[in-house]
C-alpha cells in the first residue's frame, strides 16, 4: 500500500494473461469525476423515471433455467409493481408471461414456484394454455363476438436463456440478450452454471434505496472498516476491476491471502487453512506462509479435480482460488466460484424509493462423491440438502425483523438504513467516488443513459 497509485491501470491480477482470457485486465474506461444529486436515492420522481425508462426497458434476471426444468413448472418474478409467470411449455420452450388474466385484471399465479398444465383464473375461471393462448372462456356463448374478438391471450415479454439464467425484458425493441452480455459471456459459461440447483434463497427487505444495496456490494474500500473479520482471508486493496459495455462490471478479489492493510503476509491464519482444506489439502501439506495459499489452494483444486472428475481445467487460476465478483446491469451481482454461485439482486420496492428488497440466491452443482459439497467459508446449514433434487423455498424476512444473513451480510443490512438516512440530509452534496468504487460511476453513468434517453 501507499505510493503512487496509476487509476488508469489499476491492478491486474495476472499480467501475463492472454487478450482473450477470462480475468484479463480490461482497458480503463473514464466516467469522469462529477458529483451526483444525492436526490437519486430517495425521491418518487427519481424512482418514477427508473420505472419509465430503465426497468421497462432493459434486460432483467428473472431466475435459473433450474426452476423450470420440465414442461409446466413455473416460477414468479416480481420487479417492482409488475409480476412475471416464468414457465417452460409443453414443446420445452420459456415463456414469460404478465401474471395477469386478460378478462378482469385478476392474477393468475400466486404461489412462489409450482407445475401446472395450464393457467386458470380464479375470478371466472378462464384458463391458458402454457404457450399463453386462452383455451378456455367460461360462458362464450353470452359474450358477443366483437369482445372476443380483442386480443384474450396472455401478454408476453421478450424471454432469453443466458449462461443458464432466464432474462425477461418489457421492451419488445431491446437490444438481442447475447449482445448485451457480450462483455461477461466467457466468463459466465465458465462456470456451468446451467448444471446447478438452487440450495438457498432468502430475501430481505432493507431500509434503503436498490442503488444504496449496489453500491455498498460494488466496491470493497468499506471492508476494512466494515467487515474486519475478512482481512486475514482475502486481499480487498489490490483487486482487479474492470469495467464492460452496457454498464456491466466485476471485481477480482484474491482469497486464501491477507489484506495488503493487515501488513502480515506471512502469519497463517485459521480462516486460510479452512480454505486450504477445502482446496484438499491435508494439514500437513499446508504451506509455512500465509502468502503462499492462494497458490497451494489453486494447485490443490486442480488435484482435486483429477481426482473427482470435476474438469476444472476450463478454469484459470484465479478462479479455482478468487471471487469474481460480476455485475449484470442494472441490479445483479453474481459471485462466481467454481463451487457454488452466489446470485444477488437489488430489487427495487414496488412504491417506496427507500425501500429494497435483497435477494440472495446460492446454487451449487451436485456431485456424487463423498465430501464434495460447498466452502465451508460460504456459511451455508450442515444439514442443507445439496442434491438440488428439491427446490428449497424462499424465506422472507421483513423490514421489521432482524435478519440472519450470516455475519458479513448482517453488518452490511445494520448499516445501510444509517447510510440512507446520512444520503438525506442537508449536509451531503453528492458521493464523491474514489477509483475503488469505478464500479458505482460505471453503474451510475450507464443508468443516467437510460434515463436521459428516455430508454434505450
Amino acid at each position: 500500500m501507499g505510493g503512487q497509485y496509476d487509476f488508469r491501470k489499476g491492478y491486474a491480477l495476472d499480467k501475463d494473461a492472454a487478450e482473450d482470457a477470462v480475468d484479463v485486465k480490461q482497458p480503463y474506461i473514464d466516467n469522469g469525476t462529477d458529483r451526483l444529486d444525492p436526490k437519486r436515492y430517495y425521491s418518487s420522481g427519481f424512482m418514477k423515471d427508473e420505472w419509465d425508462y430503465m426497468w421497462t426497458k432493459t434486460w432483467n434476471l428473472a431466475g435459473p433455467v433450474s426452476d423450470i426444468s420440465d414442461p409446466g413448472d413455473y416460477f414468479l418474478f416480481e420487479l417492482g409493481r409488475e409480476s412475471i409467470i416464468i414457465t417452460r411449455d409443453n414443446d420445452g420452450d420459456i415463456k414469460a408471461f404478465y401474471n395477469v388474466c386478460p378478462h378482469r385484471g385478476n392474477q393468475l399465479v400466486s404461489e412462489e414456484f409450482g407445475s401446472l398444465k395450464r393457467f386458470t383464473c380464479s375470478f371466472h375461471s378462464w384458463s391458458f394454455g402454457l404457450d399463453g393462448k386462452c383455451d378456455n372462456v367460461t360462458d362464450e356463448e353470452t359474450f358477443r363476438p366483437e369482445v372476443l374478438c380483442h386480443d384474450h391471450d396472455l401478454t408476453a415479454l421478450r424471454v432469453g436463456v443466458a449462461a443458464g439464467l432466464v432474462f425477461v425484458s418489457m421492451n419488445e425493441h431491446v437490444m438481442p440478450l447475447e449482445e448485451y452480455l457480450k462483455p461477461l459471456m466467457a466468463q459466465l459459461s465458465s462456470y456451468e452454471i446451467d448444471k446447478m440447483n438452487v440450495i438457498s434463497h432468502i430475501r430481505s427487505e432493507w431500509a434503503a434505496n436498490w442503488k444504496t444495496g449496489i453500491d455498498a456490494f460494488y466496491e470493497l474500500y468499506h471492508l476494512h472498516a466494515v467487515h474486519p473479520e475478512t482481512q486475514a482471508v482475502m486481499e480487498d486493496y489490490k483487486a482487479q476491476y474492470d469495467l464492460f459495455a452496457n454498464g456491466m462490471s466485476r471485481m477480482i478479489v484474491p482469497f486464501a491471502i491477507p489484506s495488503s492493510r493487515t501488513g502480515n503476509q506471512e502469519s497463517m491464519n485459521e480462516g486460510i487453512e479452512v480454505m486450504l482444506s477445502d482446496a484438499g489439502l491435508a494439514p500437513d501439506e499446508f504451506p509455512v506462509s500465509a502468502k503462499e495459499a492462494r497458490v497451494a489452494v489453486q494447485k490443490g483444486k486442480r488435484r482435486l479435480s483429477d481426482k473427482l472428475n470435476l474438469n476444472y481445467e476450463r478454469y484459470t487460476d484465479a478462479q479455482l482460488s478468487d471471487s469474481f465478483a460480476t455485475g449484470i446491469f442494472p441490479n445483479v451481482q453474481l459471485g462466481c466460484h467454481p463451487e457454488a454461485i452466489f446470485i444477488m439482486r437489488f430489487l427495487p420496492h414496488p412504491t417506496d424509493p427507500e425501500k429494497f428488497y435483497y435477494d440472495n440466491i446460492v446454487m451449487f452443482r451436485h456431485v456424487d462423491v463423498e465430501g464434495y459439497k460447498p466452502a465451508a467459508w460460504m456459511g451455508l446449514q450442515e444439514d442443507i440438502d445439496l442434491t438440488g433434487q428439491v427446490r428449497p423455498d424462499i424465506i422472507h424476512i421483513s423490514v421489521d425483523e432482524t435478519p440472519d444473513l450470516g455475519l458479513v451480510l448482517n453488518q452490511d443490512a445494520e448499516l445501510l438504513p444509517f447510510v440512507q438516512k446520512g444520503i438525506r440530509s442537508k449536509g451531503f452534496k453528492g458521493p464523491l467516488w474514489g477509483e475503488q468504487e469505478s464500479r458505482l460511476r460505471h453503474f451510475h453513468a450507464e443508468l443516467d443513459k437510460y434515463i436521459a434517453k428516455k430508454g434505450l
